[in-house]
């Protein structure tokens, strides 16, 4: 959003004086010509920017102004930050609370143009995140993983298996990551002596423990989890895998790719795939509108799982 990277622009000149373009561009992941536009359109707005050309020279706000953005803590601009990124946070939860309270501050800081664009933003879009057909897993915990994570706090966790039982873990939270609306926790784990992914909707319960920890300054939280990715795929087959083979006209294979496809074999009519619904209970779930797209060929259970559903529809609507 582009109100996020204007925010970002000011915070980060605001923090350190002087930037210059290109400094802004990689920061903010985008480019240089567009970094210019938003100077443009933050002079243009009345605050007063400086540019100096030169070696020694950048982009600035000119000396003696200050757009009050100081006034953020840091958990309020790390909230914006992740809003940024696309991560939602629940407007009744603390992080929720925290994010509203932070923008309301922007509100009244920025510069009537920018509040006009907010209200205009708040009447004209509504984001609604929660799936049409299921709810989304509830984090009981993400609020003491956040504030592990950020203050390097010593933690236990209860944490449930695939298979229900509980498991108590002492762990160094290294960082947490979002994929596909769902939280992960990378941590190293005492017991087993070596840094792994938890899945932050099986912690049940965490307790803060005495003792510090210092995350190793080689330690990449990207570079673990991309390299991480393929067996952290590979370990959640071994543990949550309930294949559901399919066979669906090419011409509706778009349909599957929201699917986690293991297998897939093409013929010259149609693709037959194997789908991973990772349980019998998820699998019911999803299969009726799988439908639309494909013919389900196995596992026998699902078939006979779609047949009394379909009789059940029978009864009701012949």
């Amino acid at each position: 959003m582009r109100l996020h990277r204007l925010i970002a622009i000011l915070l980060l000149i605001e923090s350190r004086g002087k930037m210059k373009a290109n400094e802004l561009a990689e920061a903010l992941e985008t480019s240089v010509r567009s970094i210019y536009r938003d100077i443009d359109v933050l002079a243009e707005s009345g605050i007063p920017m400086v540019t100096t050309p030169g070696p020694g020279g950048g982009i600035s706000l000119m000396e003696g102004y200050s757009v009050n953005l100081q006034k953020l803590h840091g958990e309020e601009v790390i909230n914006l930050y992740l809003t940024g990124m696309g991560i939602p946070f629940d407007a009744q939860t603390e992080s929720g609370l925290k994010l509203k309270n932070a923008l309301l501050k922007l509100e009244n800081t920025l510069h009537a143009a920018y509040q006009e664009d907010i209200h205009k933003a708040k009447t004209r879009f509504y984001y609604d995140n929660a799936p049409w057909w299921e709810e989304r897993a509830e984090l009981p915990c993400l609020e003491q993983l956040r504030s592990a994570v950020w203050r390097c706090r010593l933690i236990r966790i209860q944490y449930r298996k695939v298979n229900g039982e509980l498991s108590s873990r002492i762990l160094h939270p290294y960082g947490m990551i979002v994929k596909q609306g769902e939280w992960y926790l990378a941590a190293y784990c005492e017991a087993a002596d070596e840094i792994r992914t938890f899945k932050c909707e099986r912690i049940v319960s965490v307790d803060a423990m005495d003792g510090e920890y210092t995350v190793p300054p080689d330690f990449s939280l990207e570079e673990y989890w991309l390299r991480g990715n393929d067996v952290f795929k590979q370990n959640c087959r071994q543990e949550e895998f309930y294949p559901v083979v399919v066979r669906a006209a090419k011409e509706r294979q778009q349909g599957l790719r929201q699917y986690e496809i293991v297998e897939a074999k093409e013929t010259e009519e149609h693709l037959e795939c194997t789908l991973n619904l990772y349980s019998y209970e998820l699998a019911c779930r999803q299969v009726m509108n799988l439908l639309n797209d494909a013919v389900i060929l196995q596992p026998t259970e699902i078939r006979e799982y779609i047949k009394e559903q379909l009789q059940m529809l029978q009864k009701v609507y012949v």
